[in-house]
Parts: C-alpha cells; structure tokens; sequence
C-alpha cells in the first residue's frame, strides 16, 4: 500500500493538530511532506517538524523563518511568504492538501492545489465562500476532488452516498448555537471575547467560535453547502441542535432521511476526507466512543428553528446567495473585519452583525450582478468588503 504525500497548512491550529493526530495513527497510509503556519507558535511547530521530518516547513515572515532555522531536522527545507506555500503545495508531488488555514488567506493555496491535481481537504469553509464556483471549476479541469472536513459538510457527504443527487429534496444543516443561545439579548452588548470564544461543545479558534456566536458561520456554511453539493440554497435548512451529536441530515424526496451522528470531535471528519473512499478503523490504542453509550449518555437530543430576529447572520448569507455577483465574498470579508474589530476590543460583539448587513446592502447597489470567473475577481471582492467593513467600522468609532 503506497503512502499518500500530504501537506497540512494551519498545521499549529486546533484542525492542524488534530489532522496530524490522524496521522500520527496512520503512518502506513499518511506521509506529512509540507507543514505549513502562521508562525505564531515556532516551537511547536518546530517539535512538529521533528516528529514528521516534512520535506518542507513554510512559515509567513522572515523572523519567524530566523527563529526556526536552527530548529529544524535536516534534510526539511524551511520557505517563507505567501508565494512559498503555493509553491509548496503547487509542486504536484502531493497527492492531498489540508487547508485549514482560517479566512480568505486559505482560498489562494487552495486553487493552487486543485491546479496541481492535488485532493482537497477543506477545513477552510471561506475558500468555497468566496470563490466556490471558481475552486469547483478548477478541480473539474484537474480531476481532484474537494473533500469536506467540516463536521456538517463532511456528515453530508457521507449522508449523500445513501442516495443518488436527483434524489435529494434537502439538506439540513446543524448548529450548536454558541455560547450566547440562552443568554438574554440584552447583555450581549456588553459580551466579552472571552466569553463568545467559549464554545459549548467544540474546541475551536477565536474567529470561528465568535462565528459560531453570532451564528455567522451556519450562514457561510449554507453557502459552502450550496457550492459544495450543487444544491440550490433554498432547499437548505438549518437547525439548532445544542447537543452537537447529529451533524447533518439529508431528506430524500421519498421522505427518509439520513442523519450523520458522531461525537464532537473533529478528529471524526478529518480521518474521513483523508481515508476517503475507504474507512479507516480507529486505532486499538485511542479510545473509541461508543454510539450506544454516546446516545444514552445524553438525556435528549433537541432541535429547534433558527430565530431570525436573534440570529440574523443566517437569512443575511441565504440572501447573499441568491444575489450572487460576488456577495458572498463580500459578506465573509466584512464578516472577518468585523470580528476581528471584536476580538480586539475596537466594537462590541452586538455591531458584528449589522456592520455585515450594511456591507451587503452596499454591495447590492454596486454589483451588476455575475459571479466572480476568476480567483483574482473573487479576491478583488474580498477587498472591497474589507474596505467598506473598516470604513464603517472607523465612522462608528471602531
């Protein structure tokens, strides 16, 4: 059995590490050859490049390159800069790519491994946002394929090889509903980063938990559904599921539905985009949980609407969806500006949403409509997001 070559990018974030523990378990199917990083934690990812002996360390700035240098094992090559992670993962001796590197700053390496022919394995749900159409055009021309590693989205691929696509009547997607679902409305102005930060149930980093807050992130994943399985928005659906157990569902036209269920680690989505289309069992030595006792474990499993006026995010992206003409690039870009305005203190975490909205309603008087051809088009609407984000946020004293 030969080994697939694999490139991790975010390798130091909690997607990274758990990706590297998948393998870790697999040395016999899985070869690291790129680890890739901000740069935020040099010495882990320097004992992870002395664990996994890549053929290739690249890092985003020259001092944290310096700082690595004499820490990596021989024979590891170390770059840095935005041109030397395409390179690494554009060279076409590797066979996977693992982009879980957060924001838009993942949708460049992850056309360039479709370009090269590599699988993509996308944590990155803002890749397909931005330019999904574009990422799914450039696998086709290659023959790679784009494998889910969301938990939601990688529970409906498995639960869509129960059917045939003609089949489908909808998807539902699920959400936790973040560390704010029963908090009253009213306190939220003065919500903390610490506190929106506090995922119930997964283990996340800061953007995508105050994501998860503001329910932003089941917004863009409708999207990325969309784009992913070529399903028309309006035939998506999306649920507060509290318990997290049951990831995703797919009703069929003659009225079954299949559910994904698993516990709430993504170690669970990780090892399936990378075994895929095999299963691969979980190692003897690492614990396994057990459907039966996860589900009697739980004293119910509930389910509840989405409420619009608490969580607008949602309707904003099915909107921007159906508009098109690059606005789901620009309500990710604001969306990203917004929150990290949040995280640094600069706005409260009640302005995240509205500063998108009023993006969008922007853009809905700017655009002619069409959607973005190229990754430089998508690009170019992420920067005009960014820029009318920062522009309102500094009107408003942020």
């Amino acid at each position: 059995m030969s080994r697939r070559n694999v490139a991790v990018l975010g390798a130091t974030g909690s997607v990274g590490e758990a990706t590297l523990a998948v393998a870790r378990n697999h040395p016999d199917r899985l070869r690291v050859s790129v680890l890739a990083a901000q740069g935020t934690r040099p010495a882990r990812l320097a004992e992870l490049a002395r664990e996994f002996r890549p053929d290739r360390v690249v890092v985003e700035s020259d001092d944290t390159a310096a700082a690595l240098r004499s820490e990596l094992p021989n024979g590891t090559r170390l770059t840095c800069g935005g041109q030397a992670l395409l390179n690494g993962v554009g060279t076409g001796d590797i066979d996977l790519v693992v982009t879980a590197i957060v924001g838009a700053a993942g949708l460049q390496p992850a056309a360039a491994a479709l370009e090269a022919g590599a699988d993509l394995a996308l944590a990155n749900k803002e890749a397909m946002v931005a330019a999904g159409p574009v990422l799914r055009r450039l696998a086709a021309a290659s023959g790679a394929s784009i494998l889910p590693i969301d938990s939601e989205h990688a529970a409906i691929h498995q639960a869509l090889r129960a059917g045939r696509p003609r089949e489908v009547r909808r998807l539902v997607l699920t959400a936790s509903g973040g560390p704010f679902l029963e908090r009253d409305p009213a306190t939220l102005e003065a919500a903390t980063p610490a506190e929106a930060t506090a995922h119930p149930t997964w283990d996340m980093g800061a953007k995508i938990s105050v994501d998860s807050a503001t329910l932003t992130n089941k917004g863009l994943e409708l999207i990325e559904a969309s784009y992913l399985f070529d399903v028309d928005g309006s035939r998506i659906d999306i649920l507060i599921h509290p318990q997290s157990l049951v990831h995703s569902i797919v009703e069929f036209r003659c009225g079954n539905g299949v559910a994904q269920i698993s516990a709430n680690d993504m170690r669970y989505p990780i090892q399936y985009a990378l075994s895929y289309p095999e299963r691969w069992a979980r190692p003897a030595d690492e614990r396994s949980v057990d459907l039966s006792d996860l589900l009697l474990q739980t004293s119910k499993l509930e389910f509840r609407r989405v409420d619009p006026a608490l969580f607008p995010a949602p309707s904003l992206a099915r909107d921007a969806l159906a508009r098109g003409g690059g606005a789901p690039a620009v309500m990710n870009a604001a969306n990203e500006i917004a929150v990290d305005a949040f995280l640094g203190g600069r706005t409260p975490f009640t302005a995240i949403v509205p500063v998108v909205a009023d993006v969008l309603e922007r853009h809905a008087r700017q655009s002619n409509g069409g959607e973005p051809q190229s990754i430089t088009e998508a690009l170019a609407w992420d920067s005009w997001g960014r820029h009318q984000a920062r522009e309102l946020l500094a009107a408003s004293g942020g």
